[in-house]
């Protein structure tokens, strides 16, 4: 039974290896190669007539846009090249190697064109992955190497966030001029149909373009196929998190002059603002390149904004200085007094708190008055006591004349001669008292035109904030040639 299995297995193996040495492919295949790289030179430029270009078909295929730094100004995309040509010591009859029709050779091998990328920001300058070539049996050859590329692209921050940018790839040969390798652009747009979308960039158009150019050094022509990579951005995201908050932030810097001066808070709200605002360009200018060529839209609307929060603050000082201002420090200059007392609380519709004021003052008078009826009265009656002892006086000082007074007359002339002493002591008393209201008064006023002058100077720059920031956000934002988001 052991030896009917080992002739078994052994039957096997030799019809296994019978039909390996019956199968064409693999020999004809190893032959063809052998034969085409016996006696080829990669250094050889593939063409029958050297006086001919060689033509060279390149084509690009967008898989991805992967980043757009704009601080470095640079481009990184997945491309894929396609490049095409027909390599003449490459060609072989079909009937004599099996059927074959097309190889694969790895480039290291043959021929193939230097085609690269002019403004490429990577260290390695081709950053392609050397696929195998496909070589066709009529010497037709196809090499697609894909690759991550670094490109060098100019950026445009006048209308950031809302702005395109246009990158530029510019492909050629590095030593071949345009007699000896000839650039043809078999589309005029880049292959998109496997592209993957990116969430902060549109991508709006690839298209491409054949050049060629004349060099001051050299007389003979240069080919050079440029792509040009036309992307939008995205305002969505900038919109939540640069724009909004900022227009927040301006707004409640109009806040500060509604606020009392008395609260206390009034200045710090504004120096609070700005340093906010402050923060916020610290974050934009982070992601901008430092270029003094442009300044964008975000960034002028962001300089308005501070220079209108840090006059603001400049401005409640002001008031603040005016509000605690009193008749002992300073006085009203009468310009002064005829524009914010007169002429901007008119245009302004606006009217001093007097009805209290008008109450008080009735009240002083009355009670002013009063007083000088009590002093008159009291004048009148001290006139009246000052003629009992000038005739008192009189009658004692008559030559000839002795009268001995009474106890009566003694008591009644120590009274009045008291009450006397104390009407003039009331009389002072009340004068001092008088005269201390009117200068209160007086001093109240004044200090009351101080604060209602700043109460003007509040309404004054609140209206004018209020219609700066709107037009500086109008201008600024509505300006843009796009607000897609």
């Amino acid at each position: 039974m052991k030896m009917v299995c080992r002739i078994s297995g052994v039957l096997i193996s030799l019809l296994f290896f019978s039909l390996l040495k019956g199968s064409e492919q693999g020999p004809h295949e190893r032959r063809l190669i052998n034969d085409l790289l016996r006696d080829y030179n990669v250094m050889e430029r593939p063409v029958a007539n050297e006086s001919e270009p060689l033509l060279l078909s390149f084509g690009l295929t967008l898989q991805q846009l992967i980043d757009v730094d704009e601080k470095n100004e640079q481009l990184v995309t997945n491309l894929w090249l396609t490049l095409e040509w027909v390599d003449v010591n490459l060609r072989w009859n079909v009937s004599q190697y099996g059927g074959i029709r097309d190889i694969r050779i790895a480039p290291k091998y043959i021929w193939k064109p230097d085609v690269l990328m002019y403004n490429s920001a990577d260290e390695r300058i081709d950053s392609t992955f050397p696929t195998n070539v496909v070589v066709q049996h009529n010497g037709s050859c196809s090499y697609i190497p894909p690759g991550i590329f670094k490109s060098t692209c100019k950026i445009d921050i006048t209308w950031f966030p809302f702005d395109d940018q246009k990158c530029v790839m510019k492909f050629g040969s590095w030593t071949y001029d345009g007699n000896a390798l000839d650039l043809l652009l078999p589309s005029e747009e880049a292959d998109l149909s496997t592209y993957i979308d990116n969430g902060e960039w549109d991508l709006r158009g690839f298209p491409g373009v054949r050049n060629l150019i004349y060099y001051t050094c050299c007389p003979e022509p240069y080919v050079d196929i440029t792509f040009t990579l036309h992307i939008r951005r995205r305002t969505l995201y900038y919109g939540f998190n640069l724009i909004i908050p900022c227009v927040l932030i301006s707004s409640m810097a109009l806040l500060g002059f509604a606020l009392p001066p008395d609260s206390g808070e009034k200045l710090t709200l504004g120096v609070t603002i700005l340093l906010s605002l402050t923060v916020f360009m610290l974050q934009l200018a982070q992601n901008m390149p430092p270029t003094s060529d442009a300044v964008s839209i975000i960034g002028t609307y962001f300089a308005c904004t501070m220079v209108m929060v840090a006059f603001s603050v400049v401005m409640t000082v002001v008031v603040l200085n005016y509000h605690h201002r009193n008749s002992d420090t300073h006085e009203m200059p009468q310009c002064i007094k005829s524009l914010f007392l007169v002429w901007l609380p008119w245009i302004l519709r606006m009217s001093r708190p007097s009805r209290k004021m008008k109450e008080k003052r009735v009240l002083f008078n009355k009670k002013m008055k009063e007083l000088e009826l009590k002093e008159r009265s009291s004048r009148s009656l001290l006139a009246n006591v000052l003629e009992i002892d000038d005739d008192f006086r009189t009658a004692y000082s008559t030559p000839g004349y002795l009268h001995v007074p009474s106890n009566d007359d003694s008591s009644a002339i120590h009274s009045c001669i008291t009450t006397q002493r104390e009407l003039s002591s009331i009389t002072r008393e009340l004068r001092f008292i008088t005269n201390h209201l009117r200068d209160e008064d007086g001093a109240n006023e004044i200090i009351g035109e101080w604060k209602f002058a700043a109460m003007v100077i509040d309404r004054v720059c609140l209206i004018m904030f209020t219609i700066f920031t709107m037009v500086s956000t109008f201008l600024c934002l509505f300006s843009a040639p796009h607000l897609s988001a």
